[in-house]
């Protein structure tokens, strides 16, 4: 029982951290994986964990790896090929219907997409949005499942795309490893971590428009003006300079850090007071659901998509208006003054939970649980 993964990734995206976690668990349940990779790009699993192949597709571009790929279906005839993101889902379509030329090839194609594809696109060339959604609502029906991260995805996936709403499957991503439940996780090594006179705000992500640091800046020089406090940004990217820029605008750079990326930011959100998640867009939250793991409070936007499926509607923390900084800075203030227990917190993340979420995708794949090997907390029958 073989299973092929082909992704074409940044190396430090959510699908990157998803494969990290799915690959290895799909392989513990028996099952042999092979990691297609184009060349130079993610996701890097390290060392390869036993039964996971990594198989260098030879080419530095998803497109003119078909060849090989079609090639690999032939030879290897897994059961089936999970593939994310439209330009790589329409690579494995084409690959398999080449393999499928004077060969018989049982392998079963699904399709996995992680964005608000309408507000993605939104901000793309129009020769871009017509091949997407064309693709989406034209060739997705074709595959044999395809699945998204969230309902607000979905419904978003079949409004633009036309694409029936029911061929449209939500499977929770593997976002968040069993023992971040209960780690005690050591404190960073950096001064403003366990400062009692000053509560530390943290978020994390692309340093990109999409994840609204901006807003979140101006949210904070709001509550730095009623009280002390200090703001730290995890990640890298192109608006690190005007992020720096902002800051010192607004009279807050004594106050606020960016140190970075960080590969697992588990400590770094163990030890915050608050979790701040700012985005204009998702298809899910990553991070947000890796603050909750590991009971740390939690505010977020209600941008399309996810943060309202994962918060429960508001249960688990506040949610404001995409850009709204003076109601962004007035959910932080209350979320400071009266935290949620961390064991509430930790409920909102449970269905992320890796094992749970292995269960969800071997489902979708219509893949049996082997005998004899370890199973998740919901493993089917």
């Amino acid at each position: 029982m073989r299973i092929g993964c082909f992704f074409s990734t940044s190396g430090h995206s959510g699908v990157d951290r998803a494969a990290r976690h799915l690959i290895p668990a799909l392989a513990r349940r028996g099952y042999a994986v092979d990691l297609l990779r184009v060349r130079r790009h993610g996701p890097n699993l390290g060392e390869p964990p036993p039964g996971v192949r990594v198989i260098d597709l030879g080419s530095r571009h998803t497109y003119t790896c078909l060849p090989a790929i079609a090639g690999y279906l032939r030879r290897e005839r897994p059961a089936v090929l999970l593939s994310d993101k439209d330009r790589v889902n329409r690579t494995a379509l084409l690959a398999r219907t080449l393999a499928r030329w004077g060969a018989e090839v049982p392998t079963r194609l699904v399709f996995s997409s992680g964005t608000t594809i309408s507000v993605d696109l939104a901000t793309r060339g129009r020769v871009e949005r017509w091949i997407q959604r064309n693709s989406m609502g034209r060739l997705y029906p074709l595959a044999d499942q395809v699945i998204v991260t969230s309902a607000g995805v979905a419904d978003d996936m079949a409004a633009y795309t036309g694409l029936p709403r029911h061929l449209i499957r939500v499977v929770p991503s593997p976002v968040v490893p069993e023992s971040l439940f209960t780690a005690k996780l050591p404190r960073p090594d950096h001064p403003w971590f366990g400062d009692p006179t000053a509560p530390l705000i943290l978020s994390a992500g692309e340093l990109c428009g999409r994840k609204g640091f901006d807003t979140l800046l101006r949210a904070f020089a709001r509550v730095r003006a009623q009280r002390p406090c200090r703001l730290m940004i995890l990640g890298r990217g192109g608006a690190r300079d005007s992020l720096l820029r902002q800051g010192a605008e607004l009279g807050v750079s004594a106050d606020f850090d960016l140190p970075g990326y960080v590969p697992e930011p588990y400590a770094y959100m163990a030890h915050a007071n608050l979790f701040a998640f700012a985005s204009r867009w998702e298809g899910l939250g990553f991070v947000l659901i890796e603050a909750l793991a590991v009971g740390t409070p939690v505010v977020s936007t209600d941008c399309p998509s996810g943060p309202r499926e994962i918060l429960d509607n508001g249960r688990y923390g506040p949610l404001v208006p995409v850009g709204d900084d003076a109601a962004l800075a007035r959910a932080m203030i209350a979320t400071l003054d009266a935290p949620l227990p961390s064991a509430r917190l930790q409920e909102a993340a449970r269905p992320y939970a890796v094992e749970a979420a292995t269960d969800a995708y071997l489902d979708a794949m219509r893949l049996p649980r082997i005998p004899g090997t370890p199973e998740g907390p919901g493993a089917f029958r």
